[in-house]
């Protein structure tokens, strides 16, 4: 006998081999094109921007958000030759506003950096030095027993 049983938001349904063994009686619905909670993607139908969309990865809420809806607005409706040209002003305002929450925004370089510290200050006391065969950071290994050499 099958049941079912409620966890948090999920609902856990049970079946036996019986149930599975019947053919479904289940109704598919169409998706409709208008329900504001249907993810339609970037762009609505209708032309808009989807500032839900999760492909923006939460970049039109937080403390920037308004800064980056004018960028990306400007850019996404431009008609200049060179897509987007006019909208330099609206994207300097925005990397203004994110440089002012570095905690929120990382840079490229700040991500590269805190996850390679000690390779750069490796570097870096070598700098113009060559490597001796006894000094090499690189481990060499030979072939183990479930390794063969190619």
């Amino acid at each position: 006998m099958s049941y079912c049983r409620q966890e948090g938001k999920d609902r856990i349904i049970f079946v036996t081999k019986e149930d599975h063994e019947a053919p479904s009686n289940a109704e598919l619905i169409a998706d409709d094109p208008h329900d504001p909670y249907e993810e339609q993607g970037l762009i609505l139908p209708n032309g808009d921007i989807n500032w839900n969309c999760p492909c923006l990865g939460g970049m039109a809420s937080g403390p920037c958000g308004s800064q980056f809806k004018e960028a990306f607005s400007c850019f996404h409706y431009s008609k200049e030759e060179v897509k987007g040209s006019e909208c330099i002003d609206h994207f300097r305002n925005m990397q203004e506003c994110m440089q002012r929450y570095p905690e929120l925004y990382p840079q490229e370089e700040d991500k590269e950096s805190s996850n390679q510290p000690q390779e750069k200050s490796a570097s870096d006391s070598t700098e113009g030095h060559s490597l001796s065969p006894q000094t090499d950071p690189v481990p060499v290994s030979s072939p183990t027993e479930n390794q063969t050499a190619t």
